[in-house]
């Protein structure tokens, strides 16, 4: 049937309500080059097996249930109509580990996550049965979402470097697998590099992948991790104590004070998910710009209901530090790059994007993949966070409109990272009330920054 498609239409699909349900084979081309690259990337899903093991005491099979259940709800987004590479909600994971280790270890910390995961889910598929979540994100002052954005930024860096903190574990891996991996996403030089040979062209395109390879063998040269046992067969996750132990099926159902607790948090991670809304369709309108031969229907009240869905899921079955996410930005540009080399690369976006989570998939259950990277998992997760944290100051910063907008969102960055979101919000409001007043919302009255355009100027008469 994907053999059909016209130039300029869909891909085809079976409508379902708001959903269209597209099936690999059938309704797109099956694409073995984003299935194989898949395979490889499980390793970073498995980057999320210490936080659960850390913040909620969770044996390594156990956190390894959790890892697949998300794994195969992940497939929900190509399979019903959403053309991304889904993941975590990596921007917030850090204000999520400061919220839930205010609560004590064992059932008072899975309530709390349980609350925290099913009040999110229900949120974000109410804005988006209700088409609410463009008006809800412009609602918040712009000094005050990016305080939020940059705290969160914080919080990511600061989780690493801490007493206790995983830098005290891995200082030579982190080190040097941070140094190489900046180096390779963020370098102009190598950037240049990556035009002028298709080796290190390719090495760019893998994101992660290779520093987690090289960390694989970093790790136990420095002593910081031991070799890693190779073992063979399928995984073998613990769903009995799962379920009997860390959801509500064992533990009960959490307090209403509980989700009325987790509501700020739940805001200020709100606000960050929201900006990787925004990526995706933004990488997918760049897209649509090169192939003209596929129309690709992003529609971000779809996107809401499905990771609202799995998130909401996700709180009942296995609850999550990580969070159910609309995009894996990384991987999104990889798959996009491919697709923009036209129809013979990658015959729909759908395929590119469902092809490589069929691979992830594949990768979670088979033991040798998952038995190479086990020793190294918290360096990866470093990795991940710190990576995370540059980018969520860059682009907090971008969303301050004005030198008050920065001032203001440093110290609610700051507060934010030290005492969380609920006292990050009391003083961003305040702040913002007391600086722009009747312009609380829009801060219009207050100068856009102008110190580039200042020392242009300046140039200028001196030239």
């Amino acid at each position: 049937m994907w053999k059909n498609r016209t130039d300029g239409e869909e891909s085809p699909y079976i409508p379902l309500g708001p959903f269209k349900l597209r099936l690999p084979f059938v309704h797109y081309k099956f694409e073995w080059p984003d299935y194989v690259q898949g395979l490889m990337m499980c390793a970073v899903d498995l980057a999320a097996i210490p936080l659960m093991t850390e913040l909620l005491g969770m044996p390594f099979e156990v956190a390894l249930a959790v890892v697949l259940l998300n794994g195969i709800l992940y497939l929900t987004h190509h399979l019903l109509g959403d053309p991304v590479v889904p993941g975590w909600i990596t921007p917030a994971i850090p204000l999520i580990m400061v919220y839930v280790s205010t609560f004590p270890e064992g059932v008072d910390r899975v309530h709390a996550l349980v609350a925290f995961q099913l009040t999110l889910g229900l949120f974000s598929v109410f804005l988006g049965v209700t088409g609410l979540a463009r008006k809800v994100v412009t609602f918040v002052p712009p000094a005050i979402k990016s305080g939020v954005i940059i705290g969160a930024g914080f919080a990511a860096v600061k989780s690493i470097f801490e007493a206790g903190g995983r830098f005290e574990s891995f200082p030579w891996s982190i080190s040097i697998a941070v140094g190489i991996a900046f180096y390779i996403i963020f370098s102009k030089h190598f950037n240049k590099l990556k035009n002028q040979s298709p080796v290190w062209g390719l090495i760019g395109k893998l994101g992660v992948f290779p520093i987690i390879v090289l960390a694989v063998i970093i790790g136990p040269l420095f002593g910081e991790a031991p070799w890693p046992t190779i073992e063979w067969g399928l995984i073998n996750p613990d769903f009995s104590t799962l379920w009997s132990e860390y959801t509500v099926f064992g533990v009960g159902f959490p307090s209403l004070m509980l989700f009325i607790k987790a509501v700020p948090t739940v805001l200020a991670a709100y606000i960050v998910l929201f900006g990787d809304v925004l990526q995706s369709k933004a990488l997918i309108s760049e897209a649509d710009d090169v192939r003209k031969d596929e129309k690709v229907d992003y529609n971000e009240n779809r996107a809401h209901m499905i990771f609202g869905g799995r998130n909401s899921l996700m709180s009942i079955l296995g609850p999550d530090v990580t969070m159910a996410g609309p995009l894996w930005a990384a991987m999104q540009v990889v798959v996009i790059e491919r697709y923009k080399e036209g129809k013979k690369a990658m015959n729909s976006l759908f395929g590119g994007s469902g092809s490589f989570r069929w691979g992830t998939n594949t990768g979670l259950i088979l033991m040798p993949i998952v038995s190479l990277v086990e020793p190294i998992l918290g360096i990866a997760l470093a990795l991940t966070l710190l990576i995370q944290g540059y980018v969520s100051v860059r682009v907090g910063i971008l969303e301050s409109r004005s030198h008050r907008d920065l001032g203001i969102a440093g110290i609610i960055a700051a507060v934010l990272a030290i005492k969380g979101a609920t006292w990050a919000f009391a003083v961003g409001i305040i702040l913002t009330l007391l600086v722009y007043g009747k312009q609380f919302f829009t801060g219009e009255n207050d100068e856009i920054f102008t110190k580039d355009m200042e020392d242009d100027e300046e140039k200028r008469k001196i030239s």
